[in-house]
């Protein structure tokens, strides 16, 4: 965030200042009181729980300087109040795009999709930043709060900006694009994730779209070209279009693709034709997809070859609990990716166990509910059971009650008495788990946040300790 007085800032969403008008913000932006650091900004947001209001004076004892409030509070600090806070949230982000475009040398990245956007985000930072200063979020600040806090990280010193975009229903994405005006918009893949809130895949690929609608003739939109609803995007934007994928055709695409318990390897071929083999310490087939990506954005920015392979064989890890990898000393490989679940993310990961155990390991598939699938939670829980007997995977554990259905479609597709087990708390699972684990297991661990398996997964990490 640049320097900017309260004065200033009440210009910018058109009301008064409450206090002094001189107080000035020279650090950054937050939601969260805790997190304020000395010359921040406090939004004071209304929430389920909290209302933000009620830790103006705890943000001001943190060092805030300036509180965005929707009502006045009794607290000697500046305030400058108006109607909505999350509103005035987006409202300075778009503008400190804007004012950095147009005084420094600014270029935004927009990523959507039903899945890769963190991983292809993570990439992306770790290429940008061999050739500029990059801001990218943290964990899956995409919504309409956690996208304009990241954006607001951003400075004059900032050449790069990538902002995640997640999808909240109709609407949702163009909001976001027109507060982070991309210069470049990338969309991954259009899958199950958020089908049943949204009413159905048809209606996630147009909220999806909506990036592609939102970029002008001096736009450039990378898409993916083995997913068909987003290669009919082309048709909604005015933008220059380029592809990656799996096709030759693709201006960057991968062929021989290999997953070991060292990572994923693949032929990258560039634009030019150019072939190079990309050893990724990543694990999973579906990360090539991101890796190809993240490529085609950074040539477009003007990273090289080298740069490009280098960072993306550099990256230990797309983030925490997501494909993370973690060999006990006792020979159990654990593959914690629980921080989220679709089914298209939970077939993905379940195609890498099967990879790796016909190199000789025996697989344990730890599966919870995938969350927000409404109407299509019964069969796509049911689908995931029988392909786990389909891809032979050694020994399925089910937990809680919500992922039910998962152990319910493996017992009918034909696994038999103790191929599957049902647990439904995380505490017998553990328990069980404890007692079969031997040297050599390989154990998958995937679920929606909210079933908290990804703490299961940390657990199962630290059986060496």
């Amino acid at each position: 965030m640049i320097s900017i007085t309260a004065a200033e800032l009440a210009e910018i969403f058109g009301s008064k200042v409450i206090g002094d008008s001189k107080s000035l913000v020279s650090a950054g932006t937050e939601t969260d009181s805790r997190l304020i650091a000395p010359g921040g900004l406090f939004f004071a947001k209304p929430g389920e729980l909290n209302d933000g209001h009620d830790f103006v004076a705890d943000a001001k004892a943190h060092g805030a300087t300036v509180a965005i409030v929707e009502r006045q509070v009794d607290c000697d600090i500046a305030q400058i109040v108006v109607s909505d806070t999350v509103q005035a949230l987006g409202t300075l982000a778009g503008w400190l795009i804007t004012e950095l475009k147009n005084r420094g040398n600014l270029k935004v990245i927009g990523i959507t999709g039903s899945n890769g956007k963190t991983t292809t985000k993570n990439m992306l930072r770790e290429i940008l930043s061999k050739i500029g200063n990059t801001i990218a979020p943290i964990e899956s600040f995409n919504n309409k709060v956690g996208a304009p806090i990241s954006i607001l990280r951003a400075d004059l010193e900032t050449k790069y900006l990538v902002v995640e975009m997640g999808a909240e229903g109709i609407g949702s994405i163009s909001y976001l694009a027109k507060m982070a005006k991309p210069d470049i918009g990338v969309i991954l893949k259009v899958g199950m994730a958020h089908a049943g809130e949204f009413g159905g895949i048809e209606n996630t690929a147009k909220i999806k779209g909506e990036l592609a609608e939102s970029l002008g003739e001096n736009g450039k939109l990378v898409l993916n070209a083995d997913d068909a609803l987003v290669s009919a995007m082309k048709n909604r934007t005015k933008a220059e279009v380029s592809w990656f994928g799996t096709q030759p055709e693709s201006d960057f695409s991968a062929s021989e693709v290999t997953v070991s318990k060292l990572g994923t390897a693949f032929v990258l071929k560039w634009p030019d034709g150019e072939k190079t083999p990309v050893q990724l310490r990543i694990l999973g087939e579906h990360h090539v997809m991101n890796a190809l990506a993240a490529a085609s954005v950074s040539r477009l920015l003007g990273a090289s070859k080298a740069q490009i392979v280098h960072s993306l064989e550099s990256m230990e890890l797309a983030e925490r609990w997501r494909m993370q990898r973690a060999v006990r000393s006792d020979g159990v490989t654990v593959i914690n990716d629980a921080y989220n679940a679709s089914p298209d993310s939970m077939r993905a990961a379940l195609q890498t166990l099967a990879q790796l155990g016909r190199m000789g390991s025996r697989t344990i598939a730890v599966l919870g509910e995938m969350a927000e699938l409404g109407e299509y939670s019964r069969y796509e829980h049911d689908s995931i059971g029988r392909l786990v007997v389909r891809l032979n995977i050694d020994q399925l554990v089910v937990v809680g009650e919500g992922a039910k259905l998962i152990h319910m479609g493996a017992s009918q597709e034909g696994s038999w008495d103790g191929e599957s087990q049902f647990f439904s708390s995380i505490a017998e699972t553990l328990a069980y788990l404890r007692g079969i684990l031997t040297d050599g297991d390989t154990v998958l661990v995937k679920s929606s946040k909210s079933a908290n398996l990804r703490f299961l997964g940390d657990e199962l990490m630290l059986e060496a300790e």
